[in-house]
């Protein structure tokens, strides 16, 4: 019986999708409100957040999947706060514990970037375009651009299951 192996570089060269990255301090039920009305898509919360490898991260995730174009949008926040709690060496210690925060972000690469949006298709430049010119018209969005996939060094954490 022969053993078969996934290696993530193929999975990565077959797979073609698009990425925009969003700039927007707005939260992200009303980015994905205000994507629906403007490009008429139907993004929705998942009832469980996306975790990364660091179990302390999660991440809000919309989804949509367009059977018509058999195509899947998902509009993920790029970042994540998470608030770590320090127990003081001392157990009478003046200052009790202190909490600290730390962000841990979906994509390093761009920090700057709020939100990504991944439609898991190959778009024409013409339609990608389209979309990023309607998401830039959304007054709340400071600015939305395209986002080379190739150039990623984080491939692997946009794998959403």
């Amino acid at each position: 019986m022969a053993i078969k192996r996934l290696v993530l570089d193929d999975f990565f060269d077959d797979e073609e999708f698009t990425l925009i990255g969003i700039h927007s301090s707005l939260e992200d039920f009303r980015l994905a409100y205000l994507i629906n009305k403007h490009l008429q898509i139907h993004l929705s919360r998942k009832p469980i957040d996306m975790k990364s490898d660091n179990l302390a991260a999660h991440y809000s995730i919309f989804e949509w999947v367009d059977e018509a174009q058999l195509t899947v949008w998902n509009l993920v926040s790029n970042s994540c706060k998470v608030e770590l709690v320090q127990q003081p060496e001392m157990a009478d210690s003046l200052f009790g514990a202190s909490k600290t925060t730390k962000t841990y972000f979906l994509l390093p690469e761009f920090k700057r970037v709020n939100y990504v949006l991944k439609i898991e298709t190959e778009l024409s430049e013409q339609t990608q375009k389209l979309i990023l010119n309607t998401i830039q018209d959304i007054k709340q969005v400071v600015m939305a651009h395209s986002i080379d996939a190739d150039l990623l060094k984080s491939k692997e954490n946009l794998i959403f299951n």
